[in-house]
């Protein structure tokens, strides 16, 4: 059955080669919690922040970040540390990304394996 995704589809995007920018580094930079407004003034102000996302959990934001080197991490990521505390992750692989999302069907959920423990 054929799907009716108008009104599913946000928009539509070039999907760009970060290395062949110039960008040896993306990178997740996650930072504790600072006050809303003066994190997305700063992300505003960051060209290298590609993705920023206010979660729940023990940070507060976690930011999709590409760079040229390590010295240029360095520098972005020393300019929101000076807002919060931060842990940075660099990314080695993406195995998957822009992965195609149906519609949520309940249904189609599995139930999670149970362990045996043998008691």
């Amino acid at each position: 059955r054929k799907l009716e995704m108008a009104g599913f589809i946000r928009g539509y995007r070039a999907v760009v080669d970060t290395q062949r920018l110039g960008y040896g580094i993306r990178a997740m930079l996650r930072l504790g919690r600072v006050e809303y407004a003066r994190m997305v003034k700063l992300i505003e102000q960051a060209p290298e922040v590609l993705t920023a996302w206010n979660v729940a959990g023990e940070e507060s934001w976690l930011l999709e970040i590409a760079v040229i080197d390590v010295e240029h991490l360095d520098a972005v990521v020393t300019r929101f540390d000076l807002l919060a505390p931060t842990a940075t992750a660099i990314v080695l692989n993406v195995p998957r990304e822009h992965a195609t999302l149906l519609p949520a069907r309940r249904d189609a959920i599995k139930p999670p394996i149970r362990k045996v423990t043998g008691r």
